[in-house]
């Protein structure tokens, strides 16, 4: 895996941060797109410029502000959206929750659950870690990189996810950051779901809900 960028696209009127993972492999630039939940057309549009091919398209959790655009990337990319099997239940309810926000609803994505604890995503020559960190919502996942976490809404700089949605709960949150997010080097750059970067080592000295 040479050539390693992360490129933070913050998207819809949520800005909920889209991830495109780029990297070049044995046979040429690849590209994971994670939480692909708007503006499609500015996705493609910056996959297009990366030059990559996509291999994967990822969910970190079920939400609607992550997963509403999947199903027009599909539409270019016959990917499945790649997702932990707890949140399917959220995914295939995606109109329903847009509705009850207000948000027009967008069409449900095909899923594969696959991405349990421990599993390695392949990408690059090498593989993308997957790490379960529930509490925000029960299938929310992580992905772990050279010097890189993503970590959805688990984590934020400053701040953690919501525990008051259905599923969320904040004593499995706080282990899950504890014993998943923590234990990673404090120089890891943490790409979190909605705002700034922020650090492992940071978060553990500053973070007012869960310290380290």
């Amino acid at each position: 895996m040479q050539d390693l960028e992360l490129e933070v696209i913050p998207v819809g009127p949520l800005q909920m941060n889209a991830v495109l993972i780029t990297a070049r492999g044995p046979a040429g630039p690849e590209a994971v797109l994670v939480d692909p939940g708007e503006e499609p057309g500015r996705l493609l549009a910056r996959l297009t410029h990366s030059g990559a091919s996509l291999r994967a398209l990822v969910a970190t959790h079920g939400h609607f502000d992550h997963v509403g655009a999947a199903a027009d990337i599909q539409d270019v990319f016959d990917l499945p959206l790649l997702c932990h099997p707890e949140d399917v239940p959220l995914i295939r309810s995606l109109p329903r929750a847009q509705a009850a926000y207000g948000f027009p609803p967008s069409r449900v994505p095909r899923v594969d659950p696959a991405l349990v604890d421990g599993a390695e995503l392949p990408f690059a020559g090498g593989s993308i870690g997957v790490r379960h960190v529930p509490g925000h919502s029960p299938g929310q996942i992580m992905l772990v990189l050279p010097g890189h976490a993503v970590v959805g809404d688990c984590l934020f700089a400053g701040s953690v996810g919501r525990t008051d949605l259905p599923g969320g709960d904040f004593a499995t949150l706080e282990k899950s950051i504890r014993e998943r997010i923590y234990t990673l080097p404090d120089e890891t750059v943490v790409i979190c779901g909605h705002g700034p970067d922020t650090s492992v080592g940071r978060e553990k000295l500053t973070n007012p809900f869960v310290r380290g």
